[in-house]
């Protein structure tokens, strides 16, 4: 067994895990990237459209080059790295062991752990559509790297069932491409991707976008030659009589992003609502020492705010490094952060009494569109209105960002759960009356 050393390890070398790595580098300290694909860059590089880097660069790239930004930076620092490289396992303390074709088994004995591992897409399997398996089916990302990379359609004549980012700005391409783009189906009264893409991908192209709708049957045994899409009630079921077929040669499933946390929860840390790690509000989940950022967390709406997130849990890992590593700390008190009306989910999950006085960035996505509505936390056991904030709209596919210091508003160091609503504004409320 080959073994290395390491201050930090960063798991995953797409934009999180690099971004990550060069803070560490910069701060002084030892990183070693580990990535499963063949090159650094993860999902970027099938990402040809535009629309990367207005935050991080000030300019507007494609996804390559926005990669290639972060891949020369780790080439300069002379940051190493394991390519076509598989984890397999990582121990709470802090011991990687990976796999590949040159080495062999790897351990990689390391003081922190950063997790950059992205996210993969929901399958047929995991909505269960009726139907035999034939040829043609495919995930949106997968017709992307099809198409994008490797210079194959997927078909001819498509349906997309889902209006995640991805599937509409797959319609797009295909379109480009001469294909026809039958129909975007949604199962939702709304889109699940940005507004933008809605306009810039879809409306734009004239491709139609059939909301409340779902696939209920896929049509063929060797090749798929079409699939019959139904209405849906407010549960989601099926209304018998609303059924339409719609002729195709191909579907494409951008029906949701799921976090990849095999390994975390293997390696024992708990998992929140979203399927990504409980954090602290130092991204550090609830094995001391391993920190988690991007897609693996949560599922960001640009590449920007990885960029970011990652930058901040590079700071983390460096500072308890720093000052904690090797030491019999105890975990001091933590204020659990509970999702409350109209709240998906929120991150972090939990925050350090000692840090009340620290700026801290929350992220929480809702469950539904609603307009004229407040941002309130709410202090549970006073029954304190710790902060609110008023916004136009919210819409389940754009995450909110708050930055606040809980001790400038005065919360209650004996606050033990910090409730997160999204509610009508007052005045809303009596206008309503």
């Amino acid at each position: 067994m080959k073994t290395f050393e390491a201050d930090v390890v960063i798991i995953g070398g797409g934009s999180a895990g690099m971004a990550a790595a060069i803070e560490v580098k910069n701060a002084g300290l030892d990183a070693l990237i580990i990535e499963r694909d063949y090159e650094l860059g993860g999902i970027l590089l099938q990402c040809i459209h535009v629309g990367f880097g207005l935050h991080e660069f000030g300019e507007e790239l494609t996804g390559p080059q926005y990669a290639q930004k972060f891949i020369n930076q780790v080439n300069e620092l002379e940051i190493p790295y394991l390519l076509d490289t598989m984890v397999i396992e990582f121990t709470p303390d802090k011991t990687v062991y990976a796999v590949n074709n040159k080495e062999g088994l790897i351990k990689v004995e390391s003081k922190a752990i950063i997790l950059a591992m992205g996210c993969r897409e929901r399958t047929r399997g995991a909505i269960n559509i009726p139907g035999f398996r034939p040829a043609g089916i495919f995930t949106a990302g997968q017709a992307q790297r099809f198409v994008n990379m490797e210079g194959y359609l997927p078909g001819k004549s498509l349906v997309i069932l889902g209006s995640g980012d991805i599937g509409m700005i797959m319609a797009r391409r295909l379109t480009w491409e001469g294909c026809e783009v039958k129909a975007v189906i949604e199962i939702n009264p709304y889109v699940s991707g940005l507004i933008r893409n809605q306009v810039q991908c879809l409306e734009d192209f004239n491709i139609p976008l059939i909301l409340g709708y779902t696939v209920t049957k896929i049509h063929g045994k060797e090749k798929i030659r079409g699939v019959t899409i139904s209405k849906v009630d407010t549960n989601f079921d099926r209304i018998v009589g609303s059924d339409r077929f719609i002729e195709c040669d191909a579907l494409l499933l951008s029906v949701g992003l799921i976090p990849e946390n095999e390994l975390t929860l293997k390696a024992g840390a708990k998992l929140s609502s979203n399927n990504g790690p409980i954090v602290d509000n130092n991204l550090e989940s609830t094995i001391e020492g391993v920190f988690a950022c991007g897609n693996v967390l949560q599922v960001h709406d640009l590449v920007d705010m990885v960029t970011a997130e990652a930058k901040r849990a590079g700071e983390f890992a460096i500072e308890y490094i720093n000052q904690r590593y090797g030491k019999e700390i105890k975990r001091e008190k933590q204020i659990k952060c509970v999702p409350g009306e109209n709240v998906g989910y929120i991150k972090p999950d939990l925050v350090n009494v000692l840090d009340l006085s620290k700026e801290i960035m929350f992220t929480l996505r809702v469950k539904y569109p609603d307009r004229r509505i407040q941002i309130q936390f709410r202090d549970k056991e006073n029954n304190q209105l710790v902060y609110k904030r008023n916004k136009v709209y919210v819409i389940p596919s754009e995450m909110v960002e708050i930055k606040l210091n809980l001790k400038e508003n005065q919360i209650d160091p004996g606050c033990q759960h910090l409730i997160i609503d999204v509610v009508p504004r007052p005045e809303v409320l009596i206008e309503e009356e």
